[in-house]
């Protein structure tokens, strides 16, 4: 069965189901964007973390025993990878409802223990065929290309936040392979247990462990958005936010001088959200075109409005 395609997707995907056998997910991908090393990368650290514990889909060798399978038609390759299917489903699919007589406290707290667990054996990886890192598509060259020269502002307060991040530490315990997209579109939740099974690594790189806590905070604001009280919602994500670090530190220890630094990563998510839409636009052959929800990141990082403006 095709699973609908979603704004920004890069793959063609199934979900395959034989009677008697737990389903699968088959993905095919067909731009040319990534290499076959790229997937690679992508698939055995997948296996690794499932292999060592990691609350992860893991992938299904091919009857040839291959992670990643490659046809050729028409002077083009596709690349064929299957994935065992989570179980649960995702928050949407049950109406952001979480698990009758249970707090919502427990689902924060999972989130952040299974992206501690899948952090903590990153720090003990060594890849095979290695991803590609944070700057070899973060740079000051791909901003000058993509952005249009009418943002110039735009452009400047990119390149300032990567002088920052060059100058940040890269050691073991703060840079590794990170998931880079960590939310609840790309994880599914056994409403039976609670827990939390992540999927969809077609981004992760080499980069900051924070980055993906950064992500989490900013998809947390979703629970609180529409209170009018801005004290109200300060303290919600205050304490929202606290609950997922307590998950996280049981699984791996994270440094206080990298979590002062969460406004700067949030502002680092929305250099990704700009610079991958105005990439997909190009590849899409697509003018340039700013609407309402593009226009406001632009307008939080040109006039440096910290936190999303969450707290005004």
């Amino acid at each position: 069965m095709l699973i609908p395609a979603h704004g920004g997707g890069r793959n063609v995907v199934f979900t395959c189901e034989k009677e008697g056998e737990d389903a699968n997910i088959l993905r095919i991908s067909f731009l040319p964007d990534r290499s076959r090393e790229d997937f690679l990368g992508e698939l055995e650290f997948v296996r690794y973390l499932s292999e060592h514990g990691g609350s992860v889909s893991d992938v299904v060798s091919s009857l040839e025993g291959n992670l990643l399978e490659e046809i050729a038609r028409n002077n083009h390759t596709f690349f064929i990878c299957l994935f065992k299917k989570a179980k649960g489903k995702l928050l949407v699919e049950n109406h952001y409802r979480y698990r009758e007589g249970v707090p919502i406290t427990e689902y924060f707290y999972n989130c952040g223990k299974v992206l501690g667990k899948l952090h903590q054996l990153s720090k003990e990886y060594t890849p095979v065929h290695r991803r590609y890192s944070f700057f070899d598509k973060y740079n000051a060259e791909s901003i000058d290309t993509l952005i249009p020269n009418s943002l110039s502002l735009l452009k400047e307060k990119l390149v300032e936040l990567l002088r920052t991040l060059e100058g940040l530490d890269r050691d073991r315990e703060s840079f590794g392979m990170i998931h880079f997209d960590y939310n609840d579109g790309n994880y599914s939740i056994d409403f039976d247990t609670g827990q939390i099974t992540v999927y969809d690594f077609d981004n992760s790189c080499f980069g900051w462990y924070m980055y993906d806590l950064a992500d989490l905070w900013t998809h947390g604001v979703g629970w609180i958005q529409f209170e009018p009280d801005a004290s109200k919602r300060k303290k919600f994500m205050d304490d929202y936010f606290e609950t997922v670090l307590e998950g996280y530190r049981s699984e791996t220890r994270i440094e206080q001088s990298m979590l002062d630094k969460l406004p700067f990563f949030i502002k680092v998510t929305f250099m990704e959200g700009i610079v991958d839409t105005f990439e997909g636009m190009r590849n899409n052959g697509e003018d340039p075109e700013c609407d309402e929800d593009l226009s406001y990141l632009i307008k939080c990082l040109e006039d440096d409005i910290p936190y999303k403006g969450f707290f005004s």
